[in-house]
């Protein structure tokens, strides 16, 4: 966290920011977040694999997003609106992260104008994958979502199981093998 913060800001204020998160370890399969908590923290990656997930009554998942080292993992929306999350944050793996309070948050961010210009550049980050992912939702067959997906997150394809992938990219497991089979051959 240290590295990736004294990027963005300086670095007495990396160190006030350090100094509030609490360092934790999460097995695989383990929740940072489940639907319907009011989530009060969020935290920074150090290693492990994360993804946002979905599930509804029938007990079908949807993965909205895979966090990987050095990515932040929070129920944004709810935390700031103190309402439910709506999704889970699961560990794809065991992994360690780094925990900060929201409200320790908001004690620092106005201690520094650096914060806020550090919250707008993670939120615009955001905003492009976001808007991207719908973009390729709405455009791109089920083929091209996956060489696409295979082209920025080359890593990704050998650290998640394949039926947590296909959930990614908005198709069946079985149409995953399909589109791999045909594009190996």
């Amino acid at each position: 966290m240290k590295e990736f913060l004294n990027n963005l800001v300086p670095k007495e204020q990396a160190k006030k920011l350090i100094a509030l998160g609490k360092q934790r370890t999460l097995a695989e399969g383990d929740y940072l977040v489940r639907a319907g908590e009011i989530p009060r923290k969020f935290a920074f990656v150090s290693s492990g694999l994360f993804r946002y997930v979905y599930i509804n009554e029938k007990g079908m998942e949807f993965t909205k997003n895979i966090i990987e080292e050095n990515g932040f993992i929070v129920s944004y929306s709810s935390m700031i609106n103190e309402k439910a999350s709506h999704f889970y944050i699961e560990a794809l793996e065991d992994s360690k992260i780094i925990e900060l309070k929201y409200s320790d948050w908001l004690k620092i961010k106005d201690s520094h104008p650096c914060w806020n210009t550090f919250l707008v550049q993670l939120l615009e980050h955001a905003f492009i994958i976001k808007e991207a992912r719908e973009r390729d939702f709405l455009l791109l067959d089920a083929p091209t979502r996956f060489q696409n997906f295979l082209q920025e997150n080359p890593k990704l394809v050998r650290r998640a199981k394949q039926n947590i992938i296909a959930s990614y990219l908005g198709i069946q497991p079985e149409s995953l093998s399909r589109i791999k089979k045909k594009l190996s051959s």
